[in-house]
């Protein structure tokens, strides 16, 4: 047996044991598919570093195999552009804009999609491609079609999907507008996070059909989102159990803002405590009231920026024990964010499972526990 065969034989059993895999077919598909193939190079963080610089594994270098069948996200790419290989020596800096997610995610998300034979299937985000290959291992290539928005990566999933024996359909072009050729599917899978449910997705789902995403925003709190097509250009779903994050989708990303210059504005007493913000769905029902802001800081000191519109937020702990919020612009963005947390909390601080959301012609909206209960509209 090769090292790569002993490599992936390991793999599937850990996950096996570890619950992330539980589906023969998926358990087939990753003892077929050789993930060395998808992450020829990648980036390592440094240990320490702040902020984070990263170090090129390349192959054929000590533990370049071994970290392919980690259970890990491999970054192959930093700030839309840097590849492993480009970094001659040293260490470089960064932002990751690309990455092999690590498979246990993969396949959980692939199993909860519930694709079924015979099912179409539309990927948002081919990335290096291994999940692509996992997809169109067990669905087939004539049901798979996934867009990759950069046209360098897509291109290396390209050759990375071939040399690995498929040929699904790939697609260059902006994932959040869905098949170009209108094409319609059963189930839509996507490895990037959203701000709200692309339009196109809507439409493109067929009614009785799923969508699996995660939903972001540019404080980058996260939430995986399982939907059911109800009609053209509606569905909708719950939130599952879990911690799962991806890179937001480019087009809905932030655009860029100059440095933040904190500035004096009205002082009060803060209501709920800060740090509430650091908890992941603390900080994700932040969000979800404050769609537009960047959270900066943690703990008792946070610092909320509101990019469209200027408008900040900034708290503090005082002697006495509690806290204190600077408010300036257009929009009062602790308060809003002060009222979502304070419901949350009314509700026993749930997870995002308790969390539903309902998308019509009307809008897209995120509830806490049933439909008719409080809630939150997405920015669309």
């Amino acid at each position: 047996m090769s090292t790569s065969a002993r490599l992936r034989h390991a793999l599937t059993d850990r996950l096996t044991e570890e619950g992330a895999l539980t589906e023969p077919d998926w358990r087939s598909a990753v003892m077929a598919v050789p993930r060395e193939l998808f992450t020829g190079s990648y980036f390592m963080p440094v240990t320490g570093s702040v902020p984070t610089s990263y170090r090129p594994v390349r192959e054929g270098e000590p533990g370049w195999l071994e970290g392919a069948y980690s259970d890990e996200t491999l970054i192959t790419q930093l700030d839309g552009r840097v590849r492993p290989d480009d970094v001659t020596e040293g260490t470089v800096a960064g932002s990751p804009s690309s990455s092999s997610t690590l498979p246990s995610l993969v396949l959980r998300m692939w199993q909860q999609l519930g694709a079924e034979a015979g099912h179409r299937v539309l990927e948002i985000g081919t990335g290096t491609g291994y999940s692509t290959a996992l997809g169109a291992h067990c669905l087939g290539d004539a049901n798979l079609t996934s867009v990759e928005y950069d046209p360098v990566v897509g291109g290396a999933a390209a050759a990375a999907l071939k040399a690995a024996g498929f040929a699904p359909r790939l697609i260059i072009g902006d994932g959040l507008r869905g098949d170009p050729d209108g094409g319609r599917f059963d189930r839509l899978i996507a490895t990037c996070s959203v701000r709200y449910i692309p339009l196109p997705w809507l439409h493109q789902v067929q009614p009785g059909g799923r969508i699996l995403v995660t939903l972001s925003g540019w404080s980058y709190a996260n939430a995986l989102a399982l939907l059911d097509v109800t009609g053209p250009g509606e569905a909708t779903g719950r939130f599952l159990p879990g911690y799962t994050s991806f890179m937001i989708a480019r087009p809905h990303d932030r655009p860029p803002r100059a440095m933040l210059a904190l500035l004096p504005g009205d002082e009060r007493p803060s209501q709920i405590d800060p740090a509430k913000l650091d908890d992941w769905t603390g900080g994700w029902v932040a969000q979800l009231a404050a769609p537009s802001a960047e959270r900066m800081g943690a703990g008792a000191e946070q610092i909320l920026w509101d990019v469209s519109t200027g408008s900040q937020a900034r708290t503090a702990p005082t002697s006495q024990g509690g806290w204190t919020v600077v408010q300036r612009g257009p929009v009062r963005l602790w308060d809003r964010v002060e009222g979502a947390v304070q419901c949350w909390q009314a509700a026993d601080e749930p997870h995002q499972e308790r969390f539903g959301i309902t998308v019509s012609a009307a809008g897209q909206r995120v509830w806490l526990g049933t439909e008719d209960g409080p809630g939150w509209d997405l920015p669309i």
